[in-house]
């Protein structure tokens, strides 16, 4: 019997969200919140290990959590499973499956992270966008060629697009330059030092991390939705309050995008507060060490005070520009109607651009 839904089925259909949400655990975990993590993570370079396998763990429930999902989705489609199937069997068989295939995706991801050609996890997805974009070509070209009208209404998408490309690269690529002023030593007959540096603070110091955890996140309760929704539950609060979470996380709705955008700004917050080279405190007993100072602020304490609010600062704006962007293509795809190129959106254009840029710099 032929099933035309087991041909968009593969064993590598959880992708790397399973390793992308166990990582974001793992990470929350560590601020303050498990203790024993967080002194792991003080650890260097042993500590670092002991934490990684922690998150495959962690991703391998996760991993089979998704696939049970994903398996009693497909066994309630009609024609999906061929008579006579085994439930059991097809149920472990699915399991077991994904849950080999999310393994597979994230040992690719941690060898080429390895390896030093950037993040692995981010370069999966980013092959994962270029590969649908010749169907979202075709669509669109279909599309066009039905509507004609709608031209015009895709050049401004694109040129849309376009900009929104260029801002990425000035978020990116954008620093706040706070001034170092070094003093001056003799060593023998030589004088070192003395000369004006600077410490660069990125306005986005996360990246493209914050809009792949975003996405991860808001995955995890639409799975849960969706499979809340196949059981058959009675009239009343539960079905309503069901019906109510499903509006809101419909990603068509503006709730879900006040939620994208929130999620953003908190974890561009969250990601910046966990980067070794962003800790004011550290930063500050660094340079009095070393003798260093930021003009006209006096050594330690009023130092990492004057860094903590040029880091707020920066961050906040880094913040807002990055879920602005990510909002403006949505926006512009409901305007416009051009909506077969939804998959290569803000986020996936965040992604590719920022992604890209990280590949070039490493």
């Amino acid at each position: 019997m032929h099933c035309i839904y087991l041909e968009r089925f593969s064993i590598f259909a959880l992708g790397v969200s399973p390793y992308i949400s166990a990582s974001i655990v793992v990470q929350l975990l560590q601020m303050g919140v498990l203790p024993r993590l967080q002194e792991l993570a003080e650890q260097g370079e042993a500590g670092r290990r002991k934490i990684q396998q922690i998150t495959r763990a962690f991703t391998v429930l996760l991993a089979l959590f998704q696939s049970l999902i994903f398996a009693l989705a497909l066994f309630k489609l009609p024609g999906a499973i061929i008579p006579g199937v085994n439930p059991l069997m097809f149920f472990v068989g699915s399991a077991v499956s994904l849950t080999a295939g999310a393994i597979i995706v994230m040992w690719l991801g941690e060898l080429i992270t390895e390896k030093g050609i950037g993040n692995g996890g981010s370069l999966i997805i980013f092959a994962g966008i270029l590969a649908g974009i010749p169907l979202y070509s075709s669509r669109t070209a279909q599309m066009i060629a039905d509507q004609p009208f709608l031209a015009w209404n895709l050049m401004l998408l694109l040129a849309i697009f376009f900009i929104t490309m260029i801002f990425i690269v000035i978020m990116q690529e954008a620093i706040r330059k706070v001034i170092i002023v070094n003093p001056k030593r003799q060593v023998g007959n030589k004088v070192y030092g003395g000369v004006n540096t600077f410490i660069p603070f990125k306005l986005n110091p996360g990246g493209v991390m914050p809009i792949i955890f975003a996405v991860a996140i808001l995955l995890f309760p639409s799975t849960i939705l969706s499979l809340v929704g196949q059981a058959n539950l009675p009239a009343g609060w539960v079905q309503d309050m069901v019906m109510v979470l499903n509006k809101i996380f419909n990603p068509s709705g503006a709730t879900y995008y006040v939620i994208y955008f929130l999620m953003i700004v908190a974890l561009t917050f969250f990601y910046a507060s966990i980067m070794p080279n962003m800790q004011p405190k550290e930063i500050a007993d660094n340079l009095k060490k070393y003798g260093s100072s930021i003009p006209g602020v006096k050594p330690g304490r009023p130092t990492a005070e004057a860094l903590d609010k040029i880091l707020t600062k920066t961050t906040f704006i880094g913040a807002m520009g990055l879920g602005i962007i990510a909002l403006v293509p949505a926006f512009a795809s409901y305007i416009t109607g051009i909506t077969t190129l939804q998959g290569i959106g803000a986020t996936s254009l965040i992604i590719m651009v920022g992604v890209a840029l990280d590949l070039i710099n490493q």
